[in-house]
């Protein structure tokens, strides 16, 4: 699973059921060993966090055997290519998890490897985020097609285009707000409406906050500097400013059940080092990040039950 695109509607769908099966065992204590023997490396070209501890427990929980692979391990293109460690990892491991940066690295591993190959992040798209987040929509709204859903921030990211594959895929009606400076690009847009299997699938495109927001069930969050951009942080600061998520703006939705969502991290207080270097920086109010409306734990918790389904499809079927 290089990106959602890759994935049948119906399937996501069945991968989430999954995931909600495993899930709902997990709180009784139960566990089901699908991959027992088997062995999976978590590459880590770029740090992580909440992949690194989901799928290391997903991979434990599931009877197998995870070893992580950081950036110095595996220095790729330095001393040998992309594809001949592929080909060393594939006949070696049952899978693999790749984090990294550019596409087409992780699509060249995957070509190689002959085992399944997760992307868990790479500058284009995060599949096993956005995954979670799906799960997280249904368990609070049930039947997830046609639900309004808006994202706020930098619509060119990674998660702002695979939330538009799990638009076109499921239904889902995505609204990104975004300053123009940082909306998508509207080719690969109509390329990802173009593979809709939903007539509910909507991506808009918008400035407004009213627009984007009104009626919307979920307002989704992220920071306003990726990875590799520290340099432009003013830059996003001076863009992005007006568009912070406030107790205000959530009620720009006129739903009582609107929940906000964010893949985390999140700057909501003025507790870690970039924070008090930029203090606004802060994309979110902290009481939203810690308001009743929040999910943004139930989502992180969703990652290791997702990628637990995600392997055990993949690998076990």
């Amino acid at each position: 699973m290089l990106s959602l695109r890759d994935f049948s509607g119906a399937e996501i769908q069945e991968l989430l059921e999954k995931a909600e099966d495993l899930k709902t065992r997990a709180a009784q204590g139960q566990y089901v060993p699908a991959l027992s023997g088997k062995n999976i490396a978590l590459i880590f070209l770029k740090p992580s966090c909440r992949t690194r501890v989901s799928f290391v427990v997903a991979s434990t929980q599931s009877g197998a055997h995870p070893e992580i692979f950081n950036r110095e391990d595996i220095r790729f293109g330095i001393k040998e290519s992309v594809r001949d460690i592929a080909r060393v990892f594939g006949r070696v491991f049952d899978g693999v998890m790749f984090r990294g940066f550019e596409h087409a690295t992780v699509a060249e591993f995957a070509q190689y490897a002959g085992v399944p190959v997760w992307n868990g992040l790479c500058d284009s798209y995060h599949p096993t985020q956005v995954l979670a987040d799906l799960l997280t929509l249904r368990e609070n709204f049930d039947d997830i097609a046609g639900l309004p859903l808006t994202y706020v921030g930098d619509g060119r990211n990674n998660m702002a285009i695979t939330l538009a594959v799990a638009a076109a895929k499921l239904g889902l009606d995505l609204r990104i707000l975004a300053p123009e400076a940082l909306q998508p690009d509207p080719d690969l847009i109509a390329e990802i409406l173009d593979e809709r299997e939903s007539d509910q699938a909507r991506v808009s495109v918008t400035t407004s906050a009213a627009e984007a927001l009104a009626g919307s069930a979920c307002v989704y969050g992220d920071v306003w500097v990726s990875m590799g951009e520290e340099d432009q942080t003013q830059e996003r600061i001076d863009l992005l400013r007006d568009l912070k998520v406030t107790s205000e703006l959530m009620n720009l939705t006129g739903r009582k059940d609107t929940i906000y969502l964010h893949c985390l991290p999140a700057f909501h207080l003025l507790d870690t080092e970039t924070a008090i270097a930029h203090p606004d920086i802060r994309e979110v109010d902290d009481e939203v990040f810690e308001g009743a409306q929040s999910r943004v734990f139930d989502q992180s918790e969703n990652r290791m039950h997702t990628a637990k389904a995600l392997m055990q499809l993949t690998i076990a079927g």
